[in-house]
C-alpha cells in the first residue's frame, strides 16, 4: 500500500465484469472469498493493485473506483456519501455470490460502513467482516471544512499528514487533475452527518497511534458500531501507517478471513 499520487492518468481496464465502479486486478476463481477496497480520500483503485497481487490466489481482490480521477477522471466526482455509498451498492450486486469482506481505509471505512447498512437495510447477506482503517468511529463526527478552503490550503493539509512525495504537490498539472476529486471526496466525509447504527458483522480497526484524524478513543468508539465483536488493533505512525505497516495489516486480514471461513455465521440486519 502506498499512499502517493499517482501520475498515471489511466490505471488497468475494467473488466467486462466489473463496469465502471470496480477494477479486478487480479482474477482469483478459486479463492473462497472476496475483499472489497475502498480507497482514501483522493485515491483511486490502484492503491490496491499490490493489496490483489500478495493476497491472491487465497482472496480475491475488488477495488473500488471513485469518478473524477484516473480511467474516470472526465467523469465529474461525486460530494456525497450517501450517493457514492448507493452506486457502489448497486455495482456490488453480481460480486455477492461467494463470502466476502470489505477493507476501507480513511473516508474509504467511512463509505464501506455506510455500503454494509444500505446492504442490511436491503435484507441482503453482509460481508462477514469490516475491516475498518485510519477512521474515527462514525458517531465521532468532527466539524472540518477542508473542502472549502483554497487549493494551497488542501496542499498545506496534504504536507501536514505527509502522505504524498513533496515534490509531486509543487507539480501544477498533476495537481489541476487531483485537486477536485480530492475536494469532492473531503466535501463528502466532512458534511455526513455522522451515524449511531450498528451492522451485524464483526469488525477490525487498524489505526495509527500518532493519528492526528483519529484519537485512541475515537477509534475504540467502533466497538459501538457491530452486533458483534470488534477488536481494535494499533500501529505506530500518522494516518498512513499503512506504508509502513502493510505486511502486518494483509497478515490480520488473511488470517481473520481464514477464521471467518471456518466458523460461518449469518448476520441479522
Amino acid at each position: 500500500m502506498a499512499a502517493r499520487l499517482d501520475r498515471r492518468c489511466s490505471s488497468v481496464a475494467p473488466s467486462p465484469h466489473s463496469g465502471l465502479w470496480l477494477r479486478l486486478y487480479r482474477p482469483a476463481s478459486e479463492a473462497r472469498t472476496r475483499l472489497v477496497c475502498f480507497p482514501h480520500a483522493g485515491g483511486s483503485a490502484s492503491y490496491y493493485h499490490s493489496v490483489a497481487r500478495t493476497l491472491a490466489p487465497h482472496i480475491e481482490v475488488l477495488a473500488v473506483q471513485y469518478p473524477g480521477r484516473q480511467d474516470r477522471r472526465h467523469e465529474p466526482p461525486v460530494a456525497s456519501l450517501a450517493e457514492l455509498a448507493a452506486a457502489v451498492d448497486d455495482a456490488l450486486g453480481p460480486w455477492l455470490d461467494k463470502p466476502y469482506a470489505f477493507f476501507g481505509h480513511s473516508m474509504g471505512a467511512l463509505l464501506a460502513f455506510e455500503v454494509v447498512r444500505q446492504l442490511e437495510d436491503r435484507g441482503e447477506r453482509g460481508p462477514h467482516r469490516l475491516f475498518a482503517s485510519g477512521r474515527r468511529a462514525p458517531s465521532c463526527p468532527r466539524t472540518e471544512n477542508i473542502h472549502l478552503r483554497s487549493d494551497q490550503g488542501i496542499v498545506a493539509h496534504l504536507k501536514r499528514l505527509r502522505s504524498t512525495d513533496p515534490m509531486l504537490l509543487e507539480d501544477e498539472e498533476l495537481l489541476a487533475m487531483f485537486l477536485p476529486a480530492l475536494r469532492a471526496d473531503y466535501k463528502a466525509v466532512e458534511t455526513y452527518e455522522g451515524s449511531r447504527a450498528d451492522v451485524g458483522c464483526p469488525v477490525t480497526v487498524f489505526s495509527g497511534e500518532s493519528d492526528p484524524l483519529t484519537t485512541r478513543a475515537e477509534a475504540e468508539a467502533w466497538h459501538a458500531h457491530t452486533r458483534r465483536e470488534a477488536e481494535v488493533l494499533f500501529y505506530p505512525g500518522g494516518h498512513f501507517f499503512l506504508d509502513d505497516h502493510a505486511a502486518e495489516v494483509l497478515e490480520v486480514i488473511r488470517k481473520r478471513t481464514a477464521q471467518d471461513q471456518d466458523s460461518p455465521h449469518e448476520f441479522s440486519s
